[in-house]
């Protein structure tokens, strides 16, 4: 067998291969897609008072956090990624204050 011919049939068996893996995958894909058209049924069906409530809740929470992130500077922590929980030394931190005024 030449050289040529068995580089040919090499590459004959890798494609053979990843044919086998491709068909292999097709049903866990499908099963993926049919559990994707499911839960977009599900998701139109929740009612749009109980859509208003989630997002007034993750409005409130999100306000209850920035308090709680305040009360913490207020008490002398950092609360920027740099230097979060550390005591607060020689006065204010910009990058705390900035992290306090993002909306």
């Amino acid at each position: 067998m030449s050289q040529l011919t068995q580089a040919l049939t090499e590459v004959e068996e890798k494609v053979n291969s990843l044919l086998e893996e491709v068909r292999s995958l097709r049903p866990y894909i499908e099963s993926l897609e049919e559990e994707n058209a499911r839960l977009k049924r599900e998701l139109c069906e929740i009612p749009e008072q109980e859509t208003e409530r989630v997002i007034a809740n993750a409005e409130h929470l999100q306000g209850v956090a920035h308090d709680n992130l305040v009360k913490l500077y207020k008490e002398g922590f950092h609360i920027c990624h740099l230097h979060f929980g550390q005591p607060l030394e020689d006065g204010d931190c910009l990058f705390c204050m900035a992290f306090l005024r993002k909306d």
